[in-house]
């Protein structure tokens, strides 16, 4: 682990600490001047809810929490006050802060330290100079409502968390399919998990159509890897399969991406994989009593070689054929090809995650995650809970059978793109043509990858997904 997150029955006055609190006169309790309390107090009133005491040996946040307002607005609001504290901890090339809980709420202390991890995150790989050497190495927590136990498992979601935001921005001449595979083997030898990839000709052997024909561009050959965690007091006999588009690099293709700035970031088109890699790694690693599996069909996206083109028309592993109307929609037909084989699985429930459209990301921006199905209503419920929990908040998009007509063809069974409107319901109305068991899917394009900071998610990979995953898995251990 990056950091040591340690529950201890009190903390040193000498080092930097966070106070948080919902009664702030109380602080006269703990080392706080009269001076202090007063000029504190006056700040909350001018409303300022976070503010700073600057003492000769360190420095003290003191970070009014409200709990009155609704739990997962106020957690969330914590996580982005907990970035600004971590930004002028840098400053002062901090490695170690202390965090007094005065509030006694489980969720919303929870939900400050993971805002904390989280804007500690730095990749700094390829960089040789300017480096922001600030580590955050070890936390220190004075709280009546937290274990030891929650803490470790809380730092083992952070580090599969940042695994996941690591192989996001790696480079795509580093993360190729095969690349991208064998750093999944190396989590499963990590963290307990098993590890299964298949190679090219086993790939042509199950006839994945779909994956084949977006890897027939590329001099790297594709790979799909399954990951398997099973423990043996797993409460569901029927696994929970998830699926994770593996696109390492995405070009367009022949529909080669033109606009200004439309390649840029295509690096993070394998984000979904990443997610699943992550997902399942905190999983396996905090031993969660739940049988997964994560599929992960994977290749780049290029206009090279004997590239498929606009007007071929597909055979996919399912059998049905596809006619190619823009291979920049190439997402959907190698997700296509992982959903069908989940079929052998009888899957108590499918979730696929994928960098999908960017129709998502103009609908509802970067701030929640675009989500539709085939799911009935109480586990729909559920996970849209489970999002709010974990900050990771859902949009249900609607899946009327009018859009089925969009992407209807006039020579194969389907098309693989509906047109502009409704973009990504329609790309999740081509997914749902693979499936017969119960199916979530859900686009990540907008919160997977930022180019600005927002708040505790920083800028570059976001690790997506992951939260709201196991989350939800969790609570369906219970």
């Amino acid at each position: 682990m990056g950091t040591t997150i340690k529950l201890v029955s009190e903390i040193n006055e000498n080092n930097n600490s966070i106070f948080l609190v919902d009664d702030e006169t109380i602080l006269s309790d703990f080392g706080f001047n009269e001076k202090e309390v007063t000029y504190i107090n006056n700040k909350i009133q001018d409303g300022t809810f976070l503010i700073t005491i600057n003492r000769l040996s360190h420095v003290l946040w003191i970070e009014k929490v409200n709990t009155s307002t609704i739990e997962y607005k106020e957690a969330e609001r914590l996580r982005n006050e907990s970035a600004l504290i971590w930004k002028s901890f840098t400053t002062e090339n901090n490695s170690s802060v202390c965090i007094f809980d005065l509030v006694g709420s489980k969720n919303l202390i929870t939900a400050f330290i993971e805002g904390f991890l989280y804007s500690s995150y730095q990749f700094t790989k390829y960089k040789t100079q300017n480096i922001n050497n600030t580590k955050l190495t070890s936390i220190e927590v004075v709280s009546s409502v937290l274990t030891q136990p929650q803490l470790d498992e809380l730092n083992i979601l952070s580090d599969a968390i940042t695994l996941t935001r690591d192989l996001v921005n790696e480079t795509p001449t580093y993360l190729s399919a095969q690349q991208l595979a064998k750093e999944a083997t190396l989590c499963g030898e990590k963290f307990g998990f098993s590890v299964t990839v298949l190679n090219k000709p086993e790939i042509e052997n199950l006839k994945m159509g779909g994956l084949l024909a977006v890897n027939r561009g590329s001099v790297n050959p594709p790979t799909f890897s399954i990951l398997e965690w099973k423990p043996e007091n797993a409460t569901n006999q029927q696994p929970i399969v998830l699926v994770g588009k593996g696109i390492v690099y995405d070009t367009g293709g022949i529909n080669l991406k033109t606009m200004p700035g439309s390649l840029d970031d295509m690096k993070c088109d394998m984000g979904g994989a990443a997610t699943v890699i992550g997902a399942i790694s905190a999983i396996s690693a905090n031993k969660l009593p739940i049988y997964v599996i994560g599929l992960i069909p994977s290749t780049d996206n290029r206009p090279g070689f004997n590239a498929y083109v606009p007007g071929d028309v597909i055979t996919m592993y399912s059998g049905q054929t596809v006619e190619v109307m823009n291979t920049d929609a190439e997402g959907r037909l190698i997700l296509a090809d992982a959903l069908h084989y989940a079929k052998q699985y009888n899957p108590k429930l499918t979730i696929d995650l994928a960098t999908l459209t960017g129709s998502a990301v103009m609908a509802i921006g970067s701030y929640g995650i675009v989500a539709m199905g085939n799911t009935d209503d109480a586990i729909c419920k559920e996970f849209e809970a489970s999002g709010y929990q974990s900050g990771e908040k859902i949009a249900w998009f609607p899946f009327w059978e009018e859009y089925d007509e969009l992407i209807k063809s006039e020579i194969a069974d389907m098309k693989n793109i509906g047109g502009r409107e409704a973009g990504a319901i329609t790309a999740g109305k081509f997914l749902s043509k693979f499936v017969d068991y119960n199916w979530i899917h859900l686009d990540i394009a907008g919160p997977a990858f930022l180019n600005k900071p927002l708040g505790y998610k920083g800028v570059g990979a976001t690790g997506a997904g992951v939260r709201l995953l196991y989350t939800y898995l969790k609570y369906l251990c219970q």
